[in-house]
């Protein structure tokens, strides 16, 4: 599936998955997107839907990445301080439908399926969405697009 070019604005962290890194840093990137009402403060969105994007790879998945959390925006213009902004481009991507109860880390869960599967990666931009369905946490569906080469 191809997906067309998008802006977002948000807040980020460099994480990486090694020794567990990436267990803290990005819970904490969520505990102070919502504490701080970042949602709220990001410019001229296109929606409420929550884009969770895993960036500038080192290497691969087991290398340091960017984490940004925030939403699509209309342009950058306007970028506010302490925010970062990010163009991910049109690319391939396979779409991957995580379901159920998100205390119980169904998103972590499917993830370690994508991590052990023989996707040919590109490593470019990869990002989950929390949209509509992700609005109840013990029935969600977050849509997770990895890009391929």
């Amino acid at each position: 599936m191809y997906t067309q070019k998008f802006s977002i604005i948000g807040i980020s962290v460099r994480t990486t998955n090694e020794n567990g890194q990436s267990g803290k840093d990005i819970p904490a990137l969520w505990d102070k997107f919502i504490a701080e009402k970042i949602l709220q403060q990001i410019p001229n969105k296109t929606s409420n839907d929550i884009y969770c994007i895993y960036t500038d790879y080192e290497k691969d998945h087991t290398k340091p990445y960017t984490t940004i959390l925030g939403c699509v925006v209309e342009h950058l213009d306007l970028i506010p301080d302490g925010m970062v902004a990010k163009i991910v481009e049109g690319e391939n991507y396979e779409r991957f439908a995580a379901k159920g109860n998100l205390a119980e880390g169904i998103v972590f869960n499917e993830w370690m399926k994508i991590w052990n599967s023989d996707l040919n990666r590109a490593f470019t931009a990869d990002f989950e969405i929390y949209g509509e369905k992700a609005q109840n946490p013990e029935n969600a569906e977050v849509n997770i697009y990895i890009a391929l080469q």
